[in-house]
């Protein structure tokens, strides 16, 4: 198939996938040669005359795969915002050869003689900093990856590798299939009361993209506490979505998350650790499970005191001795619209999405690091919603794309990522070409864009992560960019969601989306005064399921639990850290958290949390440190987005802040000190 599109560079600006050329059937030729020309190449540096050297060995790792790695960044980007039935048979079919394949490359013993070799004598080598932090990460990863086991242990360790990929993408897969199968088909307008003539508009929308014309659907978003309970009058609606939100996949994934679960444990014991947590929290900024352990047990009692007092308030609302879990997002509004003369809906209006992006995002881009957005309409994206824009540096020079991809649509999963199509990389000559994805609802045509406040924010989060991509300025693409370790990565998009509400840049995008008035004044002054607000809420439902990833991966082997006793060990592991509140279920459930059944964040969602920490700190830098926005942005930058993952994660911190991180700031913030 010479005509296959991934079997040469793409010829297009910046090495973009030449998606208008790309069909399904080049998938799996793309693959199969791909993951062929990488165990030919790696054979090749194997085998080489003379002794290893980082030219010959890690440099050349790093040169190869080029197809591998083309089809896999389109294949993947495409499997979860635009799939199909044939897409999801050959991610079936493809990632436990993908697992197989990695295990090849891992696990190749004279590969890992030559990586050893070389790491044994590196001070002798003449590297720099950087090239001396790339042959630690090779070396490393075929450790952690058992490249020092037995060949009995090395084999089993590639039947379970391939067994946890396949379960994942079942998890996946559905989960895909449990979200639509909840979503709530509604025969009235009227049966939407509470919501917004735009919000009811795109339920209707939703409904013909569904099939169902003439109706109206709520679709499940990938979290627990689905935002129409906010505004719904109608409390058995309200219970109805949440129900539907609650119980999805608890049949279909609870046996798989079990499955996962003791299939991870197995490989960490082979690895030498006690549990699959402590394997993966050896490589990462925490270091210990004991350090994990000690910030999620910090956070709880707090958090817990501020809920139940939240809880009474609204409970006091409502006129009920105890709030329900339907309710307390409505009554929280309803407080909310009292106590601070706040009311949601009323912000939608100031906060249309084309604005937001333009007027906000790039904006705050510009101010903070200089950067300027150029549309490119020529070019082509992965799909019709998707838009393409030219990043340009302050000198005017091409920094890379930015791919945004901001709708909802049937075949695309939950949530709001960020994804690399190309990674910088000095040494290959790639520039960077990053997407955003959200899940908002897409309006009938003609119609605008309102986004709510927290979508405001995701957008400023996700952009965050794009930052990351598109600031990379390192010479190795395993150092590219979020490859930094997990519970660091989300460090950089939570500080980028501080110019969400930062009163310059909000007051540039914050205007109605018909008559361009700047959103009253007083209304951000309430955002700031509202800011703590239900912060006992938001802490509980992420910290519950922070522990309920940590307590799945905890385990050893013989300490899971029954195919059928997911929801049971659920239970106990909320109660057993005083986190089994009725009233807020975690963020996550079992059965649809794709984060740590299907991403890559098993043992990790704490990161979040232990991220928040350095996120917090660094905007009090931001706020204090006696330099202009521009200034701080350039050493924020310098010091930490462009090193990727070239520099220890934390000494990036330290530099940019110039000492280690305080948790003071975290509890702040969500007022917490208490």
């Amino acid at each position: 198939m010479t005509s296959n599109p991934f079997f040469a560079p793409s010829d297009l600006p910046y090495e973009l996938p030449p998606f208008a050329r790309i069909r399904n059937e080049h998938f799996l030729p793309a693959f199969l040669r791909g993951m062929d020309e990488q165990l030919a190449e790696v054979a090749a540096i194997s085998a080489g005359a003379g002794p290893a050297t980082f030219e010959n060995t890690v440099e050349a790792l790093e040169r190869s795969g080029a197809v591998l790695d083309r089809v896999s960044r389109v294949f993947f980007n495409k499997a979860a915002c635009d799939t199909d039935d044939e897409i999801q048979e050959l991610e079936a079919e493809i990632t436990p050869r993908l697992a197989a394949h990695d295990d090849a490359l891992l696990l190749d013993p004279a590969l890992f003689a030559r990586l050893d070799a070389l790491q044994e004598r590196r001070e002798q080598l003449g590297l720099d900093a950087e090239q001396q932090m790339l042959l630690e990460r090779h070396h490393t990863r075929r450790v952690r990856a058992g490249a020092r086991l037995a060949p009995e242990q090395q084999q089993r360790l590639r039947e379970l590798n391939a067994e946890i990929a396949a379960r994942s993408t079942e998890f996946g897969q559905n989960l895909r299939t449990a979200d639509a199968a909840g979503a709530l088909v509604l025969d009235r307008a009227e049966e939407l009361a509470g919501l917004s003539a735009d919000q009811i508009a795109a339920a209707a929308q939703n409904a013909h993209a569904l099939g169902h014309e003439g109706k109206f659907v709520l679709s499940l978003k990938n979290f627990s506490n689905q935002p129409e309970l906010a505004a719904l009058d109608d409390p058995a609606l309200r219970k109805r979505l949440l129900a539907a939100s609650l119980g999805r996949g608890i049949d279909s994934n609870g046996p798989i998350a079990v499955a996962l679960a003791r299939l991870r444990a197995e490989r960490a014991a082979l690895l030498g650790y006690p549990s699959h947590a402590a394997w993966e929290v050896a490589d990462r900024t925490a270091g210990t499970t004991e350090a994990v352990e000690d910030l999620l047990g910090r956070l709880v009692a707090p958090a817990v005191a501020n809920a139940e007092r939240e809880g009474a308030a609204l409970a006091e609302a409502a006129e009920v001795a105890e709030i329900g879990a339907a309710d307390w997002q409505y009554y929280s509004e309803r407080v909310r619209r009292e106590r601070f003369d706040l009311d949601a809906a009323a912000l939608r209006p100031y906060l249309e999405l084309e604005r937001v992006l333009h007027d906000g995002v790039f904006h705050a881009a510009g101010l903070v690091y200089g950067i300027s957005f150029t549309p490119r309409p020529d070019l082509v994206p992965h799909h019709p919603d998707a838009r393409v824009y030219e990043v340009h540096d302050v000198d005017g020079s091409q920094l890379g794309l930015y791919i945004g991809d901001f709708h909802a649509r049937e075949s695309k999963r939950g949530g709001a990522w960020m994804d690399a199509l190309v990674s910088q990389s000095r040494l290959l000559g790639h520039k960077p070409v990053v997407v955003n994805h959200l899940n908002v609802a897409k309006p009938p045509a003609g119609e605008p864009v309102l986004l709510t406040w927290s979508e405001v924010h995701t957008l400023f989060h996700e952009f965050g992560h794009a930052l990351h991509g598109l600031f990379s300025d390192v010479r190795y693409p395993l150092l590219s960019g979020t490859q930094v370790p997990r519970d660091f990565v989300e460090f950089p998009s939570q500080v980028n969601e501080v110019w969400a509400g930062w009163p310059e840049v909000l007051a540039h995008y914050a205007r109605h989306h018909v008559t361009g008035e700047p959103m009253p004044p007083e209304l951000p002054a309430r955002l700031r005064e509202a800011e703590t607000f239900g912060a006992g809420f938001r802490m509980v439902e992420h910290q519950a399921a922070a522990v309920l990833d940590w307590a799945w991966h905890s385990l050893s082997a013989d300490q899971v639990p029954e195919e059928g006793a997911a929801q049971a060990f659920e239970t106990a592991a909320l109660q057993r850290y005083g986190l089994a509140m009725a009233a807020i279920p975690p963020r996550y459930r079992t059965g649809y958290f794709a984060h740590v059944f299907h991403g890559g964040y098993a043992a990790g969602y704490y990161g979040y949390r232990w991220a928040e920490v350095l996120d917090a700190d660094t905007v009090r830098w931001f706020r204090e440190n006696g330099k202009t926005v521009r200034e701080s942005g350039e050493i924020f930058r310098r010091e930490l987005l462009g090193k990727g993952g070239s520099v220890d994660a934390m000494g990036a911190f330290r530099a940019v802040v110039g000492r280690d991180a305080q948790i003071e700031p975290l509890l702040a913030r969500h007022g917490l000190e208490g």
